[in-house]
């Protein structure tokens, strides 16, 4: 029996004729799992067998057709009865005589995913605080800090699985506008890789933005325009060279009187 074993890249054990991968390494309920692959060498019409395992629940069965340049592919829906056990995962594909491919990937049902729902309060220094509403689903929110030298706030979570976080974000608080007043895009940084976002609702009072992350993400970065610990930094600066200027003309004005 030949064995080759991969995930999420192509790659063949020594002699081997199959390989086999998945387009991600974790899934949730009702997402969609692409299963793919390359025969080195066709054997007329045979066809890939491929097998979904749970520990030894068989899950599902296919055969698979090969294309004419050696590639095959297959996609399983994520949902129904069998499956409702989180956990590892096991996809097993068989090519002719003895030719035979694993890869693993990490599931978990709609029933196990975690989703929070809480107001996180920010210290904002000397203007106090104010409060972020939030809901995470995938993992949880540690901390929420202002980053005043990046106009920005910097949510700090521990992702337990792929998932996503909406922020409701007082404008009075952060905010991300044009010079006109409009309101501009805000830069979303996880792990301090630029990424998308939406968002989902905008009044007068918040702006509410929906953001996917993946498990081990541990740092998102809300980069716009102003935020509250700016105000005060500003405010002293103001005030120092308003102090500076006030002994200095007071200074000269002692000197030109001796």
């Amino acid at each position: 029996m030949i064995l080759g074993v991969i995930s999420i890249g192509t790659a063949f054990a020594e002699g081997s004729l199959v390989s086999v991968q998945t387009n991600d390494s974790n899934y949730s309920e009702g997402d969609t799992i692409i299963i793919s692959g390359k025969i080195i060498t066709i054997i007329g019409d045979t066809q890939v067998t491929m097998q979904l395992f749970k520990g030894d629940t068989l899950i599902e069965i296919a055969q698979i057709k090969v294309s004419q340049d050696g590639n095959y592919l297959h996609t399983i829906i994520a949902q129904g009865p069998l499956w409702q056990s989180q956990g590892s995962y096991m996809v097993k594909v068989t090519y002719g005589e003895g030719n035979i491919a694993e890869t693993l990937f990490d599931y978990i049902p709609e029933s196990k995913i975690i989703e929070t729902t809480g107001e996180f309060p920010v210290d904002a220094g000397d203007s106090g605080t104010f409060d972020v509403k939030y809901t995470i689903r995938g993992g949880i929110v540690e901390s929420i800090e202002t980053e005043p030298e990046n106009l920005g706030l910097l949510v700090k979570i521990n992702s337990l699985d792929n998932g996503k976080i909406i922020l409701e974000l007082p404008r009075e608080s952060i905010g991300a506008e044009k010079q006109n007043g409009q309101d501009e895009t805000f830069i979303i940084l996880i792990n301090d890789a630029q990424t998308t976002y939406e968002e989902i609702q905008s009044n007068l009072t918040f702006r509410t933005v929906e953001i996917n992350f993946e498990k081990g993400d541990s740092e998102i970065q809300i980069i716009g325009t102003y935020v509250i610990p700016e105000f005060g930094t500003i405010v002293m600066i103001i005030l120092t060279i308003g102090i500076l200027t006030s002994v200095l003309l007071t200074k000269n004005k002692f000197q030109i009187k001796i």
